[in-house]
């Protein structure tokens, strides 16, 4: 099977905070009334992306790697292995609910689960808008813990003002929420371990209140420092790069490229890379061959297919591990 830039399609998911600007502004398909995310990249029993175009047409990922070889993905990655990452466009209306993820170790010994660290990079933003990132300056894990049995969480969280072109990190362990009225594209480990803690009091259409994780998130909850953040976002270097430097941790290498011209770019037989499209159109080409990319498009490069063009005035989320 022939390695070259697959076109993926996408799952699309509704919740209470759901926007529709992906369906508006982005282009994605669905008979949901509302979007909340769509799983660009994603390699899940049931949000499987599909190939758009060319030999592989029609395949899954999953099925995509076992004809080409697994080596596509990274040269240790093996048939049975979890796919280390999943990328998403997240259209917050409202607010998320507060939350929490848990790390590798807690996840692996409650759920057999891998843990989620991901980054937010903030593709637009509605003037006001902000995120709950992490706890209060000064406040414990004790101190966090005894404000939710107390019913005032609110005095322990970190708001922060956001706008577009900003990058957040999110470790393990660390309490966010996205705010109203943003645009996000992430990256994430693959898992969808999420432990709410409060959700505003509202109510799904069933009429219910969304199930909340309390013990679990007090559990995994823990103040990070600027430079805790820093040093696990960069935790194998600031190394140069074609674009800017997002994030290099032990989970994922992210850059931002944004030009209006021509970028040589690579992929090398360690990781496949993830285009992700946040705006302009343009063009991929590999082999002589041109693939049409614009805003809201996701393509895999595989591991190992070498050197390749991206041309046109566009911003891309790259992404590697």
């Amino acid at each position: 099977m022939k390695k070259y830039p697959l076109k993926l399609t996408y799952t699309a998911k509704t919740a209470l905070w759901a926007g529709k600007r992906l369906k508006e502004e982005y282009g994605k398909q669905s008979e949901l009334e509302k979007i909340s995310e769509t799983w660009e990249l994603s390699v899940r029993d049931d949000e499987m992306a599909r190939i758009i175009g060319g030999e592989a047409d029609g395949m899954t990922l999953a099925e995509y790697f076992a004809s080409c070889g697994y080596d596509c993905v990274t040269p240790s990655f093996k048939v049975g292995d979890r796919f280390p990452l999943l990328v998403k466009f997240i259209d917050a209306e409202d607010y998320l609910s507060v939350q929490v993820h848990p790390d590798d170790a807690y996840a692996g010994t409650v759920h057999n689960d891998s843990g989620k660290t991901e980054m937010w990079y903030i593709v637009d933003a509605k003037q006001g808008s902000k995120l709950v990132y992490g706890l209060r300056e000064g406040v414990s894990s004790e101190d966090f813990a005894k404000a939710v049995s107390e019913g005032r969480i609110g005095d322990t969280v970190q708001y922060v003002d956001v706008k577009p072109g900003e990058t957040y990190f999110i470790p393990a362990g660390m309490l966010h929420a996205i705010g109203a009225g943003i645009l996000i594209a992430e990256i994430q480990q693959n898992s969808d371990l999420t432990y709410r803690v409060y959700d505003f009091d509202r109510v799904g259409a069933d009429g219910k209140k969304r199930e909340l994780h309390v013990s679990k998130a007090i559990d995994v909850t823990r103040p990070y420092s600027e430079e805790e953040i820093s040093a696990i976002r960069y935790e194998r270097g600031k190394v140069e790069c074609e674009g800017e430097l997002l994030a290099n941790s032990k989970y994922f290498k992210v850059r931002r490229l944004a030009q209006n011209g021509t970028t040589k770019l690579t992929s090398a037989p360690e990781s496949f890379v993830s285009l992700l499209c946040v705006e302009g159109v343009g063009e991929i080409v590999a082999d002589g061959i041109g693939y049409k990319i614009t805003k809201g498009d996701s393509y895999f490069i595989p591991a190992g297919m070498g050197e390749f063009l991206v041309d046109g005035k566009l911003t891309l989320i790259v992404s590697e591990v």
